[in-house]
């Protein structure tokens, strides 16, 4: 089965911490942390390495900032010769509802500045991605302000809610493959409305 590579989306440091554009880093630390796999400092960012059903994970966060995500990627995408197929990057995304979850096998980038760093890095598009809602709840002109600002307290259930769902989702992933992935995650409501997968 090889490698499978999850990797989360974010900005270093502890001004970009609980901050909606960090969500990808939130959703890889708390895989992290359910494989009981500690962080280490590597090559362009900090790698985690744990096993999922005698599967073989490796999680990171870039620490190269957003807009230079492709550089970890590619790094280690050669390092490990992992496959398109076993590549998943968690970004979040502005049009989609709050906590809402959406795992693809490929596509575009959507405008993220971390997406479009990947696929120039990587050559192509051709990789799954889990992007996680963030709502669009900003003026015009007050997007880069809504991206880098931190959850509400009424948010924050939600989010952490959708983690854990986004999680279950990853290791469906990991043990079952993006079919099944997919149409377990893509069929559950924004949270609130109903139970998600456990």
């Amino acid at each position: 089965m090889g490698v499978f590579l999850i990797v989360g989306l974010g900005n270093p440091g502890e001004t970009y911490q609980n901050t909606r554009h960090n969500i990808g880093f939130d959703v890889v630390d708390f895989i992290s942390e359910h494989l009981q796999a500690e962080w280490k400092t590597d090559r362009f960012g900090w790698i985690s390495r744990g096993k999922y059903k005698s599967r073989s994970v490796i999680l990171l966060k870039p620490n190269t900032y957003m807009n230079k995500s492709g550089d970890a990627v590619r790094y280690w995408v050669n390092a490990e010769q992992i496959e398109a197929e076993q590549l998943l990057v968690i970004a979040d995304d502005l049009a989609l509802s709050l906590g809402q979850l959406r795992i693809r096998p490929k596509g575009g980038s959507g405008g993220h500045n971390g997406l479009s760093d990947i696929e120039r890095a990587l050559g192509h598009q051709n990789y799954p991605r889990l992007r996680f809602g963030i709502d669009r709840r900003f003026q015009s002109g007050q997007q880069s302000d809504y991206v880098l600002g931190k959850w509400s307290a009424e948010e924050t259930m939600l989010v952490q809610l959708s983690i854990e769902r986004a999680k279950a989702g990853v290791l469906l992933w990991v043990f079952q493959g993006l079919a099944r992935a997919m149409n377990t995650v893509n069929a559950m409501p924004a949270p609130g409305t109903e139970n998600g997968i456990d």
